[in-house]
């Protein structure tokens, strides 16, 4: 899935044009006055690289500045913070099940797997949402509500099964987990503002593809 890395969110690309200025701002100083005295103005342009396939432009500090845009969080970086912090969570407590009903190493290796990076992937929304001030405002959310959540059906169903049998039917719901952590980490690529959510969200999307890959060759 090429779509999270490709992205045209415009802050994305100034956030690597910051990171230039800032070489470019150091280079000028040491370089001297005259070039900038030439063009009548001492202060340093920001070169931003261009989407791919596109060339890099030169703005002005003021462009440079605006081109970042607001990254204050909206109604959407806050409900899926919320929301995939509860996903997360039925995953850990599915995962919780599997040392003593799994009937494989492989299994029991993913599931570990899952595990050390779900725990902290939450902690870490969690720590976002109350450095915002969003703890609890957009709790309430019904787990029916967002994809890829297990029912409590299938739950109890895999609390009951061994061996064998309890690996396929844990494979099965992990990947439609997955597969619902993928679709609203997609969604908030459109329609969330915070760079910090963004970031977390690729990461999701990244981690969790090839997980649904591996899985799939399991079962």
């Amino acid at each position: 899935m090429d779509h999270f890395r490709t992205r045209p969110r415009v802050r994305a690309l100034t956030a690597a044009a910051a990171a230039a200025a800032a070489v470019l701002a150091l280079g000028a100083c040491e370089s001297g006055t005259e070039a900038s005295a030439a063009q009548g103005d001492d202060r340093p342009s920001v070169v931003a690289p261009g989407k791919p396939g596109e060339a890099a432009k030169t703005l002005s500090p003021e462009e440079a500045e605006k081109a970042v845009g607001d990254d204050t969080p909206n109604s959407a970086d806050f409900a899926y913070a919320q929301r995939m912090i509860l996903h997360h969570k039925q995953a850990l407590t599915m995962t919780s099940l599997v040392a003593e009903r799994a009937g494989t190493e492989k299994v029991k290796r993913l599931a570990d797997r899952i595990s050390a990076a779900q725990g902290p992937e939450a902690k870490a929304m969690e720590s976002w949402l109350k450095q915002h001030g969003g703890a609890g405002k957009h709790a309430g959310h019904d787990h029916g509500a967002m994809p890829g959540m297990a029912s409590d059906e299938q739950l109890a169903e895999l609390r009951a099964a061994r061996g064998g049998a309890f690996d396929e039917l844990f494979l099965k719901l992990m990947i439609t987990h997955h597969q619902g952590a993928v679709s609203m980490a997609t969604e908030v690529l459109s329609d969330g503002d915070n760079i910090r959510i963004e970031e977390m969200a690729n990461d999701v999307i990244a981690q969790q593809t090839s997980e649904i890959n591996r899985m799939r060759g399991m079962s």
